[in-house]
């Protein structure tokens, strides 16, 4: 699995509380830096669970309004961004690239590519359309 530049950096900075805690207070220090570790490891599980709780209160594959969601998308997203948007988890279309849908009550649906966990690419297909797509990202 690859590393992200935000898990990098967060990664980066433990290791600097801990070594800063040795500096400063000994073995007091490295136990109150891994504790505060801890802490921020048990937020970042809670938010991530809060996230998926709400998504999954909602029918799968739905969206108050297709788009919205093709505008308020952008590339690089992680999904973890995108499923507080949409207020639902998306219908899954194909495996790889890792691609799921999500539609609202006219027919319009929003079709978004994930690669490593991030939104690269995403399209809005219309009931009238025929199957062309506007392309999201270029």
């Amino acid at each position: 699995m690859k590393m992200g530049r935000e898990s990098t950096w967060g990664w980066g900075f433990a290791a600097l509380a801990v070594v800063a805690g040795y500096w400063q207070w000994g073995w007091r220090g490295v136990l109150l830096a891994l504790t505060l570790v801890a802490f921020w490891l048990l937020l970042q599980f809670s938010r991530a669970l809060r996230v998926l709780r709400q998504a999954a209160a909602a029918p799968v594959g739905t969206v108050p309004s297709a788009v919205m969601l093709h505008a308020r998308l952008r590339v690089g997203l992680p999904m973890a961004a995108v499923l507080p948007i949409t207020g639902s988890l998306g219908r899954k279309v194909q495996e790889q690239p890792e691609t799921f849908e999500w539609a609202d009550a006219s027919g319009a649906t929003v079709r978004a590519e994930f690669e490593a966990g991030r939104l690269e690419r995403w399209s809005l297909l219309r009931p009238g359309d025929d199957g062309d797509a506007e392309a999201a990202a270029d």
